[in-house]
């Protein structure tokens, strides 16, 4: 398919000193609307419920919200990953060629592509969209607002360029402090941050294997490392050792309302396999992290956890159950049978179950039975279930 590629490169080359430039990050059936329609982005967003974007091995399908049914079948490549814009019209979908935006009320897999040799991490924080490509640790920053009203072209960005090629992320906090991991093509060492101005602010190489990021309270950010976490905290950082020699954080799993992050937690270098028995509680006020253990015969993956905007932990468990967690002790509190129990799979790419959350509602896949379910997010109750074309991978919920 050809595609007129949009490049969203608008070189920031900061005169801060070659120290910024080396900055490296690490660390995821209505028709189209018809050509002449009096219909504008903002009065079709406005207009439409929640919809769900459905990775599959060959493209993506985008799901009514409520009723379930497939409104569009678009086709992509064997393997895409999907992430929110956040500006409650798009999706990014990480291909091949870049960062591509897939507009979920048109619907359309959009030709609005920001150019990356391997698209990366996406993330959303303090009105900005932060994309970071993995192939050359540049980073591109939007105004997240700016993203809902695009009308056949990209907004102006900033690109923040990289110097040492690493899987990395960056997070952009309210006052324009940049805050990105560090690392080469052999390994990943910590985090650097730098103000505005392209000042360093604080850095750490005490991270071995740094990955996953996540926003707590007074934009306290946490970083997952093989041996504990960083917690960069008014302009600080800090380490939070794991209590297992071998204790990897990969993924976090905030709130901007809460200072206690959950993050995945594996305590043996040799366990096969993605399933995962056990969390890391993350206080990032007090700088504490406690190792927390789930009943017997229920794990999980990095692709089954979600926060709500009620500041809970949801969990969809290998038992087939949605477990309501709280956050503070990462204790369950409640469980909603909602899919059959399920494997976990070999490879962390393959379709297992995965979890996406609206205010009100929480959507489950159910990968072996090629289904998708819709649960209340307050009772646990069965809202909707549908069926799919295809077997599910990745999904990602706009409202």
């Amino acid at each position: 398919m050809n595609r007129n590629l949009q490049t969203a490169k608008r070189s920031a080359r900061l005169t801060a000193g070659a120290g910024l430039l080396a900055l490296v990050l690490a660390g995821c059936a209505s028709p189209s609307q018809e050509p002449g329609s009096s219909s504008s982005p903002e009065s079709t967003a406005s207009s439409q419920g929640p919809r769900v974007a459905v990775a599959y091995a060959g493209g993506v399908l985008v799901v009514d919200g409520e009723t379930l049914e497939v409104i569009e079948d678009l086709p992509s490549e064997d393997f895409v990953r999907l992430n929110p814009a956040g500006d409650d019209r798009h999706v990014v979908v990480t291909t091949s060629e870049g960062f591509q935006f897939l507009d979920m009320r048109t619907p359309e897999l959009t030709d609005l592509v920001v150019a990356a040799d391997a698209a990366g991490h996406v993330v959303r924080h303090a009105g900005k969209t932060v994309l970071y490509d993995d192939a050359t640790s540049d980073t591109t920053i939007f105004d997240t607002a700016a993203l809902a009203d695009m009308d056949g072209a990209l907004p102006e960005s900033e690109v923040i360029p990289g110097t040492e090629a690493h899987h990395g992320v960056s997070v952009v906090l309210e006052d324009g402090t940049l805050v990105t991991t560090v690392g080469d093509s052999t390994s990943r060492t910590g985090i650097r941050a730098v103000d505005a101005d392209g000042e360093e602010l604080a850095a750490s190489a005490e991270c071995p294997n740094v990955h996953g990021e996540g926003a707590a309270q007074d934009e306290a950010v946490v970083f997952g490392c093989e041996n504990g976490a960083l917690v960069f905290l008014d302009g600080e950082i800090s380490k939070v050792a794991s209590p297992d020699e071998f204790g990897r954080i990969g993924n976090a799993y905030a709130s901007e309302d809460s200072p206690v992050v959950l993050m995945d937690y594996k305590d043996d270098p040799d366990a096969e396999g993605s399933l995962l028995s056990n969390f890391a509680v993350v206080d990032t006020a007090e700088k504490t992290l406690a190792k927390v253990a789930l009943p017997e015969g229920i794990q999980y993956t990095w692709r089954g956890v979600v926060r709500t905007s009620a500041d809970e932990a949801l969990m969809i468990g290998s038992d087939g159950r949605l477990h309501v967690l709280d956050p503070s002790t990462g204790a369950i509190v409640e469980s909603h049978p909602v899919i059959d129990p399920w494997e976990g799979p070999s490879e962390w790419q393959q379709p297992h179950p995965a979890i996406a959350a609206t205010a009100d509602t929480v959507y489950v896949t159910d990968s072996a039975n090629s289904t998708i379910v819709a649960v209340d997010a307050a009772t646990g109750e069965i809202l909707a279930s549908g069926e799919l074309p295809e077997t599910p991978n990745e999904i990602a919920v706009v409202e």
